[in-house]
């Protein structure tokens, strides 16, 4: 049932009208085959009767085959000079089958030794007899060793093969088909009579009859003479190489001066006079084809760039969001790491909701473009670089990514903050203290005072001096944990951490000074201690004890006014047991205080018994009993301050926990609620129980119920705001955050508008291939069975399993081959969309692609291009426009046309 057309392509005989505007009968296969072994017979047995080629058809038939082969060539970029000599390494004789025949032949050998030209050029004649062709005497060593006689031979068989024998007219065919068509188109003209391929065409005049018939506007018939033979010729040959894009192939001189032309030359010359005018009838049939083309390609292009101005827009706003978010860039203070979290919540309920929607209505605008192309067998609609949904769900997937990251980053950073802010509050307060006791030691330490000091004297000053070591030491902690704060505020990043090291650092020196300095008085006073004996014993006491009493007291004072930071009523309840524990020594140390007291009491008291007078202070301390008082007495105040902001943290701890169960409690509603929704859509879109409007209508119901729920999210919010406000970063109440519920509710939007999509499309494909609920119930219970993990997709065995239930007898190749149809994108599954298109494919009715090449290749004369006049000539003025314009983008890449 199938003929070639000039240009090799294959074509449906009936789609291929005869003179007389009527389709030719179907001709069966094996009768084609007898027809054109007999035809080739024929030809190779003149063949052999010519191998004593006359040099004047030699001559003729050079330069014709030449010129035939040129033409074709000349498609592919290439041509041929000297036709024995040019296609003897059988890349040129390759190229020429594959452009005559559209197909692709083996990849030739890319060697230069004579094998390698050898076998290309059996390739070539494997695929020459591959098309019915029986070859006799022509190898291709001989084609090869540059023989003309074969080498014209095997040109000639080409010719036939693929010019001449798809010829038919009014049940003759090749040869006797071309010279009846000649005859009845040249009948009506003067001097003209066609009654073979030689001797009836050296007048030039039946050349010129046949433009005329068709192109009368190319000839002046009536003003052409027989005895002219030279200028009709050449008349001939310059009006087709212009107007009809047929080369010149003869020479005028040549077929005059002649007895007898060249059968096979003049042969070939004017089979392409048939087939530049044999297709004129056709033109309005494969306009009306273009036209209705033209006019879905038109729509389906509409869907493409409403889908990429969606695709476009939404990727520019992930492209200008996901930099905010990756911008870690913190502030100095808590107030602005606030509001970047107050920036963030807003991102989170009103930029963001709006994209998440416009994201599923791109990917149900993409589904229903690919359905509609399916349907009318186009290729499948590729998005521009970068715009595929897969880029798209890859670029919101990296977006959400980020903005997990950059919540997790912000929460961090405010606990960073909080912690810097105690720390360095803690570090201001210790270092305070610290400079305060350390103010005037070095000077005091560096005095000589003990050179010109009495006995009592130095005695007083020795036990100072064990007391300021004493002091000294118990004054090391403090250090100690000046140290740590700072090395911590380093590693935090404190903003203020050059002054915060510069603070440490000088405490730290004057540290070590106090210790050199402490070290060398002590030496010093040793060296004299054997001069002096006596120590006031009560002053020494009193020292002793005083000075302990006092760093107890001054680290109470610092623990009373410490700062805290907790996070739960455990950690509140520890301080407030602390707190209690401490207020049970204070029994302990007023007894301690009393007793220090009494010592000086028992000081004045032996002053007053002896007569002794006192200097005033106590050489051994710069303690007084006033200072013990006072700082008691400081002790005393602070302690129910303390019990106060114990009190108020506890309250607000309470607070929080409450914050936190009310949180759980609508969380672990919320979120199995989605969870079993997810489950009831899955479960509806593989329920084959009822019709497919039915199926849209439950979905639909579940859809607005899902809606309706959305005040229920909105309270969760309300309750996660109120939680990040009062800074509380954990519940041990749910599983569930706000960041699992907000990811739940919108997989459970896209999943239920994704449905619904998969079932309009289903409507879709059943409306448009005229499919019966019956049938679509079969396919679906056919496809449930075989889904083995319920997941909407079959792998590819349980595939071929479904299919070889169905009564398919499939073999590997054919496998493959179906395959390729349901999963062109190779992902290794098989969706129910892909199921039902291969099931109903064979029952479209829509146009082919090789369909509407081949009216455009008749529009266009059977050249390989069209011109805007042909186009506008043909095509209703709309169509033609819209079909140039197109035509026009496509050259610069723009268009699929």
């Amino acid at each position: 049932n199938v003929i070639w057309t000039s240009q090799g392509d294959p074509v449906d005989k009936r789609d291929r009208p005869d003179e007389g505007g009527k389709m030719t009968a179907m001709v069966e296969t094996q009768h084609y085959e007898t027809f054109a072994t007999m035809e080739y017979m024929i030809q190779e047995e003149d063949w052999d009767r010519d191998l004593l080629l006359d040099p004047a058809w030699e001559k003729q038939q050079r330069k014709t085959f030449t010129a035939w082969c040129n033409s074709h060539l000349r498609k592919a970029g290439t041509q041929i000079e000297n036709i024995e000599e040019d296609f003897r390494n059988g890349l040129k004789l390759m190229l020429l089958l594959e452009v005559i025949s559209g197909e692709r032949l083996p990849k030739p050998d890319k060697g230069k030794m004579r094998f390698h030209k050898i076998a290309n050029v059996n390739k070539a004649l494997d695929f020459i007899c591959s098309k019915g062709v029986k070859l006799v005497s022509i190898g291709a060593e001989e084609i090869v060793d540059g023989n003309v006689k074969m080498t014209l031979g095997m040109i000639w068989t080409i010719i036939l093969r693929f010019a001449i024998q798809d010829i038919s007219v009014e049940e003759t065919s090749a040869k006797e088909g071309l010279l009846l068509w000649c005859q009845r188109k040249t009948a009506p003209y003067r001097n003209v009579n066609v009654q073979n391929f030689h001797i009836s065409w050296k007048d030039g005049l039946a050349l010129c009859a046949l433009i005329h018939r068709h192109r009368p506007d190319l000839i002046d018939y009536s003003k052409l003479r027989k005895d002219d033979p030279i200028g009709n010729l050449n008349t001939a040959f310059e009006v087709a190489e212009k107007f009809l894009d047929i080369p010149k192939m003869l020479d005028a001189e040549d077929i005059v001066n002649t007895p007898k032309p060249d059968e096979k030359a003049i042969m070939t010359y004017v089979s392409c006079f048939y087939h530049a005018f044999a297709g004129a009838e056709q033109a309005e049939t494969a306009a009306n084809r273009i036209c209705k083309v033209l006019a879905v390609n038109q729509e389906n292009e509409k869907l493409m760039e409403e889908y990429e101005k969606l695709a476009s827009e939404l990727l520019e706003w992930i492209r200008r969001t996901i930099p905010w978010l990756e911008n870690r860039v913190a502030e100095q203070t808590m107030r602005a790491m606030q509001q970047k979290l107050e920036d963030f919540r807003d991102y989170r309920r009103v930029h963001k909701p709006p994209r998440v929607q416009e994201k599923c209505q791109l990917e149900i605008n993409f589904n229903t473009l690919q359905t509609k192309l399916r349907l009318s067998n186009r290729p499948a609609f590729m998005p521009s670089e970068g715009k595929m949904v897969s880029d798209i769900a890859n670029a919101w997937k990296g977006l959400e990514q980020v903005e997990k990251g950059y919540e997790e980053w912000l929460l961090t950073e405010i606990r960073r903050l909080e912690r810097l802010d105690h720390l360095a509050e803690k570090f201001k307060q210790k270092c305070s203290l610290h400079e305060s006791w350390t103010s005037g030691k070095e000077e005091l330490l560096s005095q000589k005072d003990y050179e010109s000091a009495s006995l009592m004297e130095i005695r007083a000053l020795m036990r100072k001096h064990e007391a300021f070591e004493s002091d000294l030491a118990a004054h090391q902690d403090r250090v100690e944990q000046i140290a740590a704060i700072a090395q911590e505020l380093n590693e935090l990043d404190y903003h203020d951490a050059a002054t915060v090291n510069a603070r440490c650092q000088g405490i730290c020196d004057q540290w070590d000074s106090l210790g050199t300095l402490t070290q060398k008085r002590r030496d010093a006073l040793e060296r004299v201690e054997k001069l002096w004996e006596t120590i006031d014993q009560l002053y020494l006491e009193f020292a002793k004890r005083a000075a302990p009493f006092n760093n107890w007291m001054d680290g109470a004072m610092e623990d009373l006014q410490d700062m805290f930071i907790v996070h739960s009523i455990e950690e509140i309840q520890s301080l407030i047991t602390a707190h209690d524990q401490f207020k049970a020594t204070l029994p302990e140390a007023d007894k301690e205080r009393m007793a220090i007291m009494g010592i000086q009491n028992e000081i004045m008291k032996i002053a007053q018994t002896y007569g002794i007078k006192l200097a005033g202070v106590n050489p051994y301390t710069n303690l007084s009993p006033q200072d013990i008082s006072n700082k008691w007495e400081a002790v005393s105040t602070l302690v129910p301050l303390r019990d106060q902001m114990l009190q108020e943290e506890v309250a607000r701890q309470q607070a929080n926990e409450r914050l936190r169960r009310q949180f759980a409690a609508q969380a672990n509603i919320i979120g199995p609620w989605i969870q079993t929704k997810m489950e009831e859509i899955g479960h509806v879109s593989v329920d084959i129980a009822g019709s497919l409007e039915e199926q849209m209508n439950n979905l639909k119901t579940y859809e607005q119920n899902i809606i309706n729920y959305k005040s229920n999210i909105d309270k969760l919010e309300g309750d996660h705001q109120l939680i990040q406000e009062a800074l509380i970063f954990d519940n041990k109440h749910t599983n569930y955050t706000m960041e699992h519920v907000r990811v739940g509710w919108e997989q459970l939007l896209t999943t239920i508008a994704r449905t619904i999509n998969e079932v309009e499309n289903q409507i879709l494909t059943r409306d448009a291939k005229g499919i019966s609920q019956e049938q679509l119930n079969e396919f679906r219970a056919s496809f449930n069975h075989f889904d083995r993990k319920r997941n909407g997709m079959m792998d590819p065995d349980d595939f071929r399993a479904c299919l070889i239930s169905m009564g398919y007898d499939l073999g590997e190749v054919e496998f493959a081959r179906i395959m390729t149809l349901v999963d062109p994108n190779n992902t290794g599954v098989v969706t129910f969309q892909a199921f039902i298109d291969f099931m109903t494919r064979e029952t479209a009715e829509t146009d082919t692609a090789e369909q509407v090449m081949a009216s455009f290749k008749i529009l266009a004369s059977d050249k390989p291009f069209i011109t805007v006049e042909e186009l506008r000539r043909e095509l209703p003025l709309e169509q033609a426009e819209y079909c140039i314009s197109r035509m026009t983008n496509a050259l610069y890449g723009e268009s699929d046309l």
